[in-house]
């Protein structure tokens, strides 16, 4: 039994707490600097307080595992007391708002010997998931290049929630869905050597980005163009890898994003008209659940997760050097 404290009790509190049954695990104690949103939360979980106090929450003796579901400022110093008391993590993305301060983390993980995982929960969609295995048993052929868009429109006073305030979030889109496309486009490509963007403000009126424009090359010049936006109208995820002999295109990711689709397309020997196959996946999203028990997996199996801090450092690193060539 994997016995968890939630930090952080809004909408992810809410969704990783109703993946704990996904196996022998409950949750022991819900923590939340609004006393009111962490009882809600304990009060649906049999045997489960609240408390208003995170650092005593994750120093609990009866505490196995940490779920980190706090806003960014708080992300890196709630995993780090985490880990120092010996437990296992699973922390939102991006994990830190800047790479030197996830660094203070990595190494304290590294010293505790614990399984710290990164909440980047699109690698557990079922068509990006079957993509990639697509794509490793050769379908398509050696990568050539890859092409991905995500983003949302906002909504009224999103210029003035956390996410437009810079010091608490670490940065706009680019860090808060764009980072996902990165750690896509490394999943399938690997890592990037030559890292080319800008981020710019068009509509919404706050210091940070609401728009991403990424050009990322692989050593051996492999290219991935990324776009993330919060002011896409209408809510977008398309992610296409194209290869030699053919190509694999993810798009929506359900609910307001469409139906979740993933099409191959395989060239013909006398080329024209691809060979089109295609799968769709109309379930509620799945991914929190297959993300959890692969957590879970990775504790009872003393194992390192898909989605490390090492993977969050790599993203991050992308998006700060943007971030870095915008400033200059």
């Amino acid at each position: 039994m994997t016995r968890v404290a939630i930090v952080g009790c809004g909408r992810m509190g809410d969704r990783r707490a109703a993946c704990l049954d996904e196996g022998p695990s409950r949750l022991v104690v819900a923590a939340d600097v609004d006393p009111a949103r962490a009882a809600a939360l304990a009060a649906q979980h049999e045997g489960s307080v609240a408390t208003d106090d995170w650092r005593a929450a994750v120093a609990r003796d009866d505490v196995d595992a940490v779920l980190v579901c706090a806003i960014n400022d708080a992300l890196t110093p709630v995993a780090l007391r985490a880990v120092q008391h010996g437990k296992h993590v699973l922390v939102e993305k991006p994990a830190a708002r800047t790479p030197e301060e996830l660094d203070v983390l990595r190494r304290a993980a590294d010293a505790a010997g614990v399984v710290v995982q990164v909440g980047f929960n699109h690698r557990f969609h079922p068509a990006l998931q079957r993509a990639h295995e697509l794509f490793r048993e050769g379908a398509i052929g050696p990568l050539m290049y890859l092409r991905a868009r995500y983003g949302h429109g906002g909504r009224l006073g999103y210029d003035r929630e956390w996410r437009a305030d810079k010091a608490r979030a670490g940065g706009g889109e680019l860090l808060d869905q764009g980072v996902h496309l990165v750690d896509l486009a490394r999943w399938f490509a690997g890592d990037f050597v030559d890292v080319r963007g800008r981020v710019a403000t068009y509509f919404w009126e706050m210091p940070v980005e609401d728009n991403g424009f990424l050009q990322l090359t692989t050593p051996s010049g492999q290219t991935a163009w990324l776009h993330a936006s919060c002011t896409e109208w209408k809510n977008l995820f398309s992610f296409e890898v194209f290869g030699r002999t053919g190509k694999l295109q993810v798009d929506g990711l359900g609910g307001s994003y469409g139906l979740e689709t993933l099409t191959l397309y395989r060239m013909r020997p006398e080329m024209g008209p691809p060979d089109t196959t295609s799968w769709t996946y109309p379930e509620p999203d799945p991914s929190w659940r297959a993300e959890y028990r692969h957590f879970l997996g990775c504790i009872a199996g003393g194992r390192q997760p898909d989605a490390t801090l090492g993977d969050a450092a790599a993203a991050l690193r992308v998006v700060h050097e943007v971030y870095r060539q915008g400033a200059a």
